[in-house]
């Protein structure tokens, strides 16, 4: 046994080394990890209120919260330290399936057959290789914990009754396996809610490899059995009140978050048509683990497909039926893979995609169960050789090996993700934006925006990637394309604060001020808190001349955030600098100036802000002084750009003269 263990825990860190060197993935990994305040301060007492309490990213499931916020504690923000976590968790469920599945058959090298499966099998990469499917390894590693704590508490009533076993229950439970297995479960459905049919796999186990009241004395066998099913449902009632329970939360996030389908945009019977064909999808990946993708578009499966699917399920069913008595595992094996992928298979719609290689994790384990146990059967049925199931076995996980290892090198980066994903499923709007994000992250701006533009013929209903395409346009300075683009997003979310930002800072780029200032009127209107809105209109009417306009706004831009730097700085400015004399205010310019002092101590920008007000106070030695200073600093930064107006101001205050300018189409630089 322990040979085993060591093979299968070598193998799993062997093959899954290559993820130490992976970053971030820009789909979901911001939303978890990378841009994710809450996570990266640690562990905290807000952090651990936020994770029960939140929805964010359209679940809930504070254990995954709560295991990536400690990932940061221990490691900070360290992607291939998240990635090594996955991997230990993976070895983790590895180890505990070959212990399960030896307390449930008592052999070995099979039990080592199916837990090697599991570890190296290349459907499994993306709940490994993925940092956002953290929620896939911990969910799975308290689910085979429940087993294995209910596989004990079984045992103990078993063996306490002997061989009477098969036919009643002892009525003296294991309180304390029982327990810790209802404990783990619920730490399961707090990782990932998929482990909401659990109970469903325990009363197969029941059923085989445990027979509890399958078998026994002819005499009132019948009514012994109800006994029995009676029993086993009071045991399982707590379990299943969780999963109601899990099922209520789950939904409500899910519908929350926007995840969830409508009838109108999927109807009933275009779910009930992909069930069948979705089912025959995910064995065939498991048979032929061959184009898999990290994501599966929805599939529109005409009544001819769904029929000869669901035609192939029922005779499939059927067949694992018949063999109950002489083969019961195949029965259990087949419901298992059925039962546990129930939750992820279309009849709530969530999200774009169809299928998942993620959601087999779990529910895998059935198919491998059935097909290593009636290997072994047919080989002693027709008198194989010893060596040959052993030997089509280890070709078995030798090509699994080989095409885990493969699939990894397409998550090496995001851009050979989503171009991989391209090749597998075709072209495909959310896979271009995908992509395009990625080149994005990577810096290739011309690529990404390629991506973008190849994204807008497929209409997707979301505003966020025709604002990062404006993004885009405006820093390669086509600030006409990225209005449009702005506009674009505002027209499917007119409540898009940050598109109608971006559009009015386009808008003054390509000199439509008016048009602009209505935006940021807009956004004041739908966000009043927001400092953005008034700093914007207030610098956008400084362009035009507007000076005494412009200052209420930047006035309440301070006071929206008195600790914004550019805001205060510019304010300052204004009321120091400004060649309007009536609107000059040189306390109140010396006090902004001062406040932005100390937050960004000894910065040029903020030095040569204090001299202007000291200026403008007829104070020229301060004034000078502190303007020297700057100078000294923006040398030593070597910000040579702006040194020759900062020598100029000195040789002003040097002859008691202040400083004034006009605003009048000042640059701006578009920061959002």
């Amino acid at each position: 046994m322990r040979l085993a263990i060591l093979l299968l825990v070598l193998g799993t860190l062997a093959v899954y080394s290559p993820v130490t060197h992976q970053g971030f993935s820009t789909f979901d990994d911001d939303k978890y990890v990378s841009q994710n305040a809450m996570v990266q301060q640690g562990l905290s007492l807000d952090g651990i209120q936020w994770a029960f309490f939140t929805w964010h990213a359209g679940n809930w499931h504070p254990l995954t919260w709560l295991s990536l916020m400690l990932d940061c504690q221990l490691f900070g923000v360290n992607p291939g330290a998240e990635h090594v976590v996955n991997v230990l968790f993976h070895v983790a469920n590895t180890v505990l399936l070959f212990l399960l599945a030896f307390r449930w058959i008592g052999k070995i090298w099979p039990c080592a057959f199916v837990a090697a499966l599991f570890a190296w099998h290349p459907l499994h990469v993306e709940s490994v290789a993925w940092i956002s499917e953290r929620k896939d390894v911990l969910s799975t590693f308290f689910a085979l914990l429940a087993l294995l704590a209910y596989t004990r508490y079984v045992r103990s009533r078993i063996e306490s009754r002997g061989s009477k076993a098969a036919t009643a229950l002892d009525p003296r439970p294991s309180t304390f396996d029982y327990s810790f297995s209802l404990f783990f479960f619920a730490c399961s459905l707090m990782a990932k809610p998929m482990f909401v049919t659990l109970p469903f796999v325990m009363l197969l186990l029941n059923y085989w490899p445990w027979q509890r009241g399958v078998r026994g004395p002819a005499e009132n066998a019948s009514s012994a059995r109800r006994a029995v099913a009676a029993r086993l449902m009071t045991e399982m009632l707590p379990f299943l009140v969780l999963s109601l329970a899990c099922c209520w939360m789950t939904f409500v996030a899910q519908k929350h978050g926007g995840m969830v389908k409508s009838l109108t945009l999927v109807p009933l019977t275009d779910r009930l048509a992909a069930v069948p064909v979705d089912y025959l999808r995910y064995l065939s990946k498991i048979f032929w683990p061959e184009h898999l993708s990290i994501y599966y578009p929805l599939i529109h499966a005409g009544p001819v497909k769904a029929i000869a699917a669901a035609a192939v399920l029922v005779l499939a069913s059927a067949a694992a039926w018949r063999l109950r008595r002489s083969h019961p595992y195949v029965l259990v094996g087949w419901l298992w893979f059925l039962g546990t992928l129930v939750p992820v298979i279309g009849l709530v719609q969530v999200g774009g995609a169809s299928i998942a290689d993620r959601y087999t994790y779990f529910p895998a384990i059935g198919i491998f169960l059935m097909v290593v146990l009636g290997t072994v059967h047919l080989a002693q049925r027709f008198r194989f050789s010893p060596t040959a199931p052993g030997t089509a076995g280890a070709v078995a996980l030798a090509l699994c090996l080989l095409l885990t290892a493969r699939q990894l090198r397409f998550w090496r980066d995001s851009v050979a993700l989503f171009s991989h994903a391209i090749d597998v499923v075709g072209d495909n709007g959310t896979l271009r934006v995908a992509l395009g994000s990625a080149y994005k992250d990577a810096g290739q701006k011309s690529r990404a925006i390629t991506e973008f533009r190849a994204a807008t013929a497929f209409n997707l209903p979301d505003p966020g990637w025709h604002r990062m395409l404006g993004d885009l346009l405006s820093g390669v300075g086509q600030a006409g394309d990225a209005a449009r683009e702005y506009q674009i997003a505002l027209q499917l979310n007119p409540q898009d604060v940050e598109s109608r930002l971006r559009l009015g800072t386009a808008l003054v780029q390509t000199a439509r001020a008016d048009e602009a200032l209505a935006q940021f009127a807009e956004v004041a209107r739908l966000n009043p808190q927001d400092w953005r809105a008034p700093f914007f209109a207030g610098r956008t009417l400084l362009q035009q001349g507007r000076d005494s306009a412009a200052i209420p706004q930047l006035e309440q831009a301070v006071r929206d955030d008195g600790d914004n730097f550019p805001a205060v700085v510019l304010l300052a400015q204004v009321l120091a600098t400004d060649n309007d004399p009536h609107l000059r205010d040189g306390a109140r310019a010396l006090t902004l100036a001062n406040q932005a002092n100390e937050f960004h101590i000894s910065q040029p920008a903020v030095l040569d802000t204090v001299a202007m007000a000291y200026a403008e106070l007829s104070r020229f030695d301060q004034a000078q002084q502190t303007a020297q200073s700057a100078l000294d600093l923006m040398k030593q930064f070597g910000a040579t750009n702006d040194v020759n107006a900062l020598e100029q101001r000195v040789n002003l205050y040097k002859n008691h003269q202040p400083f004034r300018q006009s605003f009048i189409d000042a640059p701006t630089d578009g920061q959002q």
